[in-house]
C-alpha cells in the first residue's frame, strides 16, 4: 500500500501544496492527519465502522502522511470522524478535503465528506449535509463546499466516509473547516404562462405569445416558459403549415421579443429539419440568441402517426443563473427523462405541455401530482406551461410556488437555487439520491421490449 504514495513524484508535490497549514481560523484538529508514536490512526480522529463488524473497512495510518481506507469485503464501509467545537449558528463554513484513489470504480458513490450539525452533543438532523465532490483529476479527489450552520447549532461532526471500495483503496491527505462568507442567494424570477388561444391563426398566435413575453419582461422575470407547439394550439394549421426551421421566421420573432425584454424564453415549436419534422422547444437568451433546443423524445400516438420523429438526446443548458433543461408534454409520463436531466446537472426543468396538470380526482393521480413527484424525485424545480389544468412553478420538495388557478396570463415565483433543504429523515435529496442509485441493477430499463 505504501507504494501508493510513491507512484508519482509529481502527485506528491501536488499534495504538499494542498495540505492545509495551521491557521487561527482552522477548526479541525490535525487537518493533515499526522500520526503520533505507536498510533494506528491520526491523532484527534476516531475510527467509525458499521454495526456489523465483518463489513468494516480497514483504517490505518500511512507512513507517507494521511491514512488509508480499504477493505477485504467489496461492500465494506468505514472512515474517521471528529467532533468540531466552536460552531456559531448562522455562520458559513468552508469545508475542503483531498484524497488519492486507487481502483475506486465509482468515486461519487464511494467517497463522502459529511458535516452533521449538533447542539449540546445531539444531532440536529440524522443525515447531516454532504460536501460537494469529489472532483477527480489525475487520481486526486477534491471536495469543496461552503455550508451554513443552522441557527441553533453549537458544534458539528465531520466524517470522512468510504462506502463499498470494491477492491480499491483511498488515501485521505487533508481536510479543513474554516469560517467563510456565505455564498450569494442565486435568486431567480421564474415564470410560466397559461394561455389557450381559440379560433385563431398562426399569425395571431405568434402575436399573443409575444405579448406574454412582454408581460413577463415588465414583471422583471429572468425566464418564462411558453406552451407546447404554440402555433398549433387553437388553430387548424397542419404540420406543413406550421413546420419551420430553427433558426427561422417564427424563432426570429420570438428572439426579438426576448431581446427587447432582456429575458430568457422557452417556447414550443414545430421544427422542420430538411424533410424531417420534430416537436421541439427552443431556449432563447436575453439577447435573443438561440442557446439550444430540445426535441421531444416520447411521442404519443397523435404525433408518431402523423410522421413526427422523436429526438434522442437530453441536453442541459447553461444560463446566467444556473443550469436548465426542457421536456415536452408526454415526456412527463416517463420518470427516466427527468432523472437523466437531473443527473446531467439540471436545476430547473421547463415543460411546455399540451396535456394537463389537473389535480387528482376520485383517488386517481393526475398531472399536478405527477409533476410534483418528478420535482421531489430529482430535487429540481419543475415549471410546466399547460393548456389544461394549471401552469405551475414547483420547488424541489414538491410544493407549488405559483399557479394560474384557472386564469390566463403570466404567473411566477422567485426561487433560490443555492437553497439546500433536507428531507426530514433522508437529508438533502439532490446530493444523496444519485449516490444511492444502483445503476448496475437497472439493466432491464435499457432493454428494448420484445
Amino acid at each position: 500500500m505504501e507504494k501508493l504514495i510513491l507512484f508519482n513524484a509529481a502527485l506528491i508535490i501536488c499534495f504538499a501544496s494542498l495540505v492545509f497549514k495551521a491557521d487561527a481560523q482552522e477548526l479541525v484538529s490535525n487537518p493533515a492527519f499526522e500520526v503520533g508514536q505507536r498510533a494506528t490512526v491520526p491523532t484527534g480522529w476516531s475510527v467509525w465502522g458499521p454495526e456489523w463488524e465483518q463489513a468494516a473497512c480497514r483504517v490505518r495510518a500511512s507512513t507517507g502522511g494521511g491514512f488509508v481506507v480499504d477493505g477485504a469485503d467489496p461492500y465494506a464501509v468505514g472512515g474517521v470522524v471528529q467532533d468540531i467545537k466552536g460552531i456559531k449558528g448562522g455562520q458559513a463554513y468552508a469545508v475542503n478535503a483531498v484524497c488519492m484513489l486507487r481502483d475506486i470504480q465509482a468515486p461519487y458513490h464511494s467517497l463522502l465528506v459529511r458535516v452533521s450539525w449538533m447542539r449540546g452533543g445531539k444531532l440536529l438532523h440524522p443525515a447531516g449535509m454532504l460536501v460537494r465532490g469529489p472532483v477527480i483529476e489525475n487520481g486526486i479527489a477534491k471536495f469543496d463546499d461552503v455550508l451554513v450552520a443552522p441557527e441553533d447549532a453549537d458544534s458539528a461532526r465531520l466524517s470522512l466516509e468510504v462506502k463499498w471500495p470494491r477492491g480499491g483503496s483511498v488515501l485521505w491527505k487533508s481536510v479543513s473547516m474554516q469560517p467563510a462568507t456565505a455564498p450569494g442567494p442565486r435568486k431567480v424570477k421564474v415564470g410560466t404562462v397559461f394561455l389557450r388561444p381559440r379560433n385563431s391563426t398562426l399569425q395571431k398566435n405568434l402575436k399573443l405569445w409575444c405579448e406574454q413575453i412582454d408581460v413577463a419582461g415588465k414583471l422583471g422575470l429572468d425566464i418564462v416558459c411558453l406552451g407546447e407547439a404554440i402555433l398549433a394550439v387553437g388553430t387548424s394549421a397542419t404540420l406543413k403549415d406550421r413546420a419551420q426551421p430553427i433558426h427561422g421566421p417564427v424563432s426570429d420573432v420570438l428572439a426579438k421579443a426576448a431581446k427587447r425584454n432582456n429575458i430568457w424564453v422557452v417556447a414550443g415549436l414545430t421544427e422542420l429539419d430538411g424533410d424531417i419534422v420534430y416537436n421541439t422547444a427552443v431556449l432563447l437568451d436575453r439577447r435573443g440568441e438561440i442557446v439550444g433546443k430540445y426535441r421531444k423524445v416520447h411521442l404519443p400516438r397523435e404525433e408518431w402517426r402523423k410522421g413526427i420523429r422523436p429526438g434522442d438526446e437530453y441536453p442541459v443548458f447553461e444560463t446566467d443563473f444556473g443550469k436548465v433543461a426542457i421536456q415536452i408534454c408526454y415526456d412527463w409520463f416517463f420518470p427516466e427523462a427527468a432523472e437523466i436531466f437531473a443527473l446531467n446537472g439540471a436545476e430547473i426543468i421547463f415543460a411546455p405541455t399540451w396535456g394537463n396538470t389537473l389535480p387528482d380526482e376520485e383517488g386517481r393521480v393526475d398531472g399536478e401530482s405527477t409533476f410534483r413527484v418528478r420535482a421531489r424525485d430529482n430535487g429540481v424545480y419543475m415549471v410546466p406551461s399547460v393548456y389544461s389544468g394549471n401552469s405551475l412553478v414547483i420547488d424541489p420538495m414538491g410544493r407549488i410556488l405559483a399557479s394560474n388557478k384557472g386564469k390566463d396570463g403570466v404567473f411566477w415565483a422567485e426561487i433560490h437555487l443555492n437553497k439546500r433543504e433536507p428531507l426530514r429523515w433522508v437529508g438533502h435529496w439532490r446530493s444523496i439520491g444519485p449516490r444511492h442509485r444502483m445503476p448496475q441493477t437497472y439493466q432491464t430499463l435499457t432493454k428494448v421490449s420484445q
